[in-house]
């Protein structure tokens, strides 16, 4: 039973995750992913009368554009155990469900994380940043640099006595190949490896879930306002939520008509 997450054959996001499993960056204070390279105009969500409501969609941004990066924040740095979030509906577009979202993420070691994604900015941006114990790790644009202390900070705190002092740092590039992996061809092979010779399914079925609770307890808090507890998820009580805006989804459209050169519309 697989399910393709794709990128989880990113070279980037898998070095990364070997990273932190490894111990290399020490405890991780903070992350902060911002994800607005997601631009959709309001043609796009005309495009297809499915497009962009409770009732036939069953959320926005959430649901269509970033499953694959909610996978890989919990793939990388394990479920939350709390989320409080802001979200906007239908800030950008004439559309019932979200186009904007800030989440503030809580793990009982200490760990907090932010993340942002819209699809209504245009130039966006990808870039993740991850606040650790030994320094700075940032990805962008395919390259994972390291501001990379040469002294754990909570180390060089025991036993530093000078009041402006800052660890040594050093600035590194981690070598990663950009070319983001074999994606969808490389979730293929490796399934069919696990039927044929055992191997162990890099995206597993039932993972699945994990990604989809993270944006379930999103949408949740925005709707309650208040903390969203993802690790004793009220999984009822947001269904019934999502049953009444889908009971109440009330934009209908029309597919949009596309002209394409001079021989009429379609």
């Amino acid at each position: 039973f697989g399910i393709m997450y794709n990128q989880r054959t990113n070279p980037v996001y898998q070095k990364i995750r070997q990273l932190i499993q490894e111990g290399a960056l020490g405890q991780i204070k903070r992350v902060s992913w911002i994800v607005t390279d997601w631009y959709r105009s309001q043609a796009y969500h005309d495009s297809c009368t499915w497009r962009s409501t409770w009732k036939t969609e069953g959320g926005g941004t959430l649901i269509n554009q970033n499953p694959h990066q909610l996978d890989l924040w919990q793939w990388m740095f394990g479920m939350p155990d709390r989320i409080m979030s802001h979200v906007s509906f239908g800030k950008y577009y004439d559309i019932e469900v979200e186009d904007d979202v800030t989440a503030f993420m809580e793990y009982k070691n200490g760990m907090t994380g932010v993340y942002i994604t819209s699809t209504g900015e245009a130039p966006g941006m990808n870039r993740l940043e991850i606040s650790c114990d030994m320094g700075l790790l940032v990805v962008e644009k395919g390259k994972i640099t390291f501001r990379r202390n040469t002294v754990s900070e909570r180390e060089f705190n025991k036993n530093n006595t000078a009041p402006f002092g800052v660890p040594e740092c050093w600035d590194c590039t981690i070598p990663v190949a950009s070319d983001g992996g074999e994606q969808h061809t490389g979730i293929l092979k490796n399934f069919c490896n696990a039927i044929l010779d055992g191997t162990p399914l890099l995206a597993p079925g039932y993972e699945g879930v994990r990604g989809l609770t993270i944006s379930n307890a999103i949408h949740y808090s925005a709707w309650t306002d208040g903390w969203a507890d993802v690790k004793n998820f009220p999984a009822e009580e947001f269904y019934q939520l999502l049953q009444d805006k889908i009971k109440h989804s009330t934009v209908v459209k029309k597919e949009r008509q596309i002209t394409v050169g001079t021989e009429g519309t379609y």
